[in-house]
């Protein structure tokens, strides 16, 4: 299986230090949105469900208490250990790389949450991914994929900020450089300095639009938050499409 080690992605998703600065991140708003997509979705016991990018699966492993058959799917070695202890005959747990079609069985959905797009150098890139994704996808399947607006958060942007967590003092620094929302991340720790970076491409929901008609997808819905609103472009704080193939 093809994946790429020395992306920023690859090495900053794989570090402990990644889990350390985001463990503060709301659960109970991540829970609160699931909820609102098994509503909206109206899964069945029957469904396979694809957590595309899950990180350690708190998420897949949430869906799953919920009754469903859940596969998720990163491209971090180091998640994918954490997950495996938690799988069970409904819950499995496998490295991939997005920019690959899953071999395994073909999903009803796929839920691509919390920005967890966006990160690769090129349209190409993109374009291969969201194509991979298509082919993982049972005909009449449907995709959702949950990206942060480019228009608000460029606009909101903190320069600088200083995170003190668990005794590690973060130094981050925001900026935008050419397409891309850059996080610069520096901090020390047992007498070391550490220095990782985060990209995350702009990409504007007309090039969402052309990615998704390239590959025989469908848009349903485009909300603009977790709370399933109608998206605005110069004020919802996200983009979240919903697309059969």
């Amino acid at each position: 299986m093809r994946i790429k080690t020395k992306e920023w992605f690859g090495e900053w998703f794989d570090s402990p230090y990644y889990h350390v600065l985001y463990q503060h991140r709301d659960k109970e708003e991540a829970r609160t949105f699931i909820d609102r997509l098994i509503s909206y979705f109206q899964f069945t016991k029957n469904d396979l469900i694809q957590d595309l990018a899950c990180g350690q699966g708190r998420h897949a492993i949430y869906l799953n208490k919920k009754g469903f058959d859940v596969l998720g799917l990163d491209l971090s070695p180091q998640n994918i250990a954490h997950a495996k202890q938690f799988e069970n005959e409904r819950l499995e747990f496998y490295l991939h790389d997005m920019r690959f079609p899953w071999q395994g069985q073909k999903c009803d959905y796929i839920l691509n949450m919390f920005t967890s797009f966006g990160y690769f150098e090129t349209n190409g890139e993109n374009q291969q991914a969201v194509s991979a994704i298509a082919n993982s996808m049972k005909k009449g399947g449907k995709l959702l994929i949950d990206f942060l607006n480019p228009y608000t958060v460029i606009n909101n942007l903190v320069p600088e900020e200083v995170k003190l967590i668990n005794g590690i003092k973060f130094h981050i620094c925001k900026y935008l450089s050419e397409e891309y929302i850059v996080k610069d991340i520096a901090f020390e720790d047992n007498g070391k300095r550490y220095e990782f970076q985060e990209r995350v491409k702009a990409i504007r929901r007309v090039k969402f639009l052309e990615y998704f008609e390239h590959a025989n997808l469908e848009v349903l819905d485009l909300f603009g938050d977790y709370n399933l609103n109608p998206y605005v472009a110069e004020e919802s704080e996200r983009m979240i499409f919903v697309l059969k193939k």
